[in-house]
């Protein structure tokens, strides 16, 4: 792993009120100023951002929750280190799992649920002209959350999170380009479509495209 020190004296101005640590440190994580394996240090992190011990704590124990970093025991934080073919496996049960219930999805939509999702997709498409990455990553989490509770299976619900959550779901490795990530929002909308329509297999084949990213 690699060991990049922050540069001597370097700050982070920004507005306090609309910013916190956590989005000063996952901004140069996607900027590459902190490329995956780098060891974060607190002091360093404390002095760049001009903050505090513990909400530098907080911010990496938030990013660590998201992959964005991994906690190490008695060795500190890192950025995370993505692993393709796990990556690519997880892509793979996802499409099983997402597939499998698309026509329950389809079957338990009312026009209640379908207005509740367009409003999450808005949501997600607000947050990409107007958020952080942070904000957006978990606007698409929350679309995916509710899409998938139309199954009717909540475990199966908290099994995919739990599989998600298994290699880097974060920003920084989910969408390749900002071309990728507003065909995304695109992706969502056309979902709620097909499952307003009651098309269960343009469902699945917009899920397969939405998780492989094709």
């Amino acid at each position: 792993m690699s060991d990049v020190g922050l540069k001597s004296g370097e700050t982070v101005v920004e507005d306090e009120a609309t910013r916190d640590v956590t989005d000063f440190i996952l901004q140069d994580i996607l900027g590459g100023l902190l490329p995956p394996g780098t060891w974060l240090k607190q002091i360093d992190l404390e002095k760049r951002y001009g903050c505090t011990r513990p909400e530098v704590r907080r911010a990496l124990d938030r990013l660590a929750q998201k992959r964005l970093v991994e906690h190490v025991p008695n060795r500190g934080y890192h950025v995370y280190e993505p692993d393709g073919r796990r990556a690519a496996e997880v892509s793979d049960i996802r499409v099983i799992l997402e597939t499998a219930i698309a026509g329950e999805i389809v079957q338990n939509a009312s026009p209640e649920s379908i207005r509740k999702l367009r409003a999450l997709a808005k949501r997600f498409d607000e947050m990409i002209l107007l958020g952080t990455m942070l904000e957006l990553y978990e606007a698409n989490l929350a679309f995916h959350r509710e899409l998938l509770t139309l199954g009717g299976n909540r475990e199966l619900v908290e099994l995919i999170t739990e599989i998600r959550q298994r290699t880097s779901s974060a920003p920084v490795s989910q969408w390749r380009t900002r071309a990728r990530v507003e065909q995304s929002g695109r992706e969502h909308h056309l979902m709620i479509d097909a499952i307003d329509a009651g098309d269960v297999e343009e469902l699945k084949r917009l899920t397969i495209r939405h998780i492989r990213q094709s």
